[in-house]
């Protein structure tokens, strides 16, 4: 019991420097903001060991591209600003126009499908390759269920496999 209040202290310490990456994130991306002239609102959040940034407005398609890919390039580039400001390296999300919301909940879905799938088959069932965020987002859905995950392949063809239960 009483290493309970040093990992209290720990948390408290890493939600501090979530926060810290959050803010410089922020500042980064209102920057490339301003400069591709876009208007977008920057929300903050900590969401599990992680800063989430979150960019709402209207006209931010041309953020996202087709099926992320500009949103992923986006989210890299705001990593390494955060790594080169703190030196640390971040796990840093980020959402512009609810995109990752919205794809995190049709992923889930895609995993309780899975499970579905495997529990009525009892058979191995290998997906589609997803990039990082969609195949943590099935394995999430995949446990939740009481299944088993793996990821296999290499990137970018990366894919999730549900294994059946036992």
């Amino acid at each position: 019991m009483a290493d309970a209040p040093e990992n209290e202290d720990e948390a408290v310490v890493d939600v501090a420097a979530l926060e810290r990456e959050g803010d410089i994130a922020a500042d980064y991306i209102e920057g490339l903001l301003d400069i591709a002239d876009f208007d977008g609102d920057i929300d903050m959040d900590v969401e599990g060991d992680r800063a989430l940034v979150s960019v709402v407005g209207a006209t931010l398609d041309e953020l996202i591209g087709d099926n992320g890919e500009v949103l992923e390039a986006l989210q890299e580039l705001t990593r390494l600003a955060v790594h080169r400001s703190t030196g640390n390296r971040s796990r840093l999300m980020l959402d512009i126009g609810g995109f990752r919301d919205s794809r995190r909940k049709a992923l889930s879905r895609v995993g309780a499908d899975a499970v579905e799938a495997v529990r009525k088959s009892g058979e191995v069932k290998p997906l589609e390759p997803m990039t990082p965020f969609e195949r943590k987002v099935v394995h999430d859905a995949v446990a939740a269920a009481g299944l088993r995950s793996e990821s296999e392949g290499e990137e970018p063809n990366r894919y999730v496999v549900v294994y059946p239960a036992g």
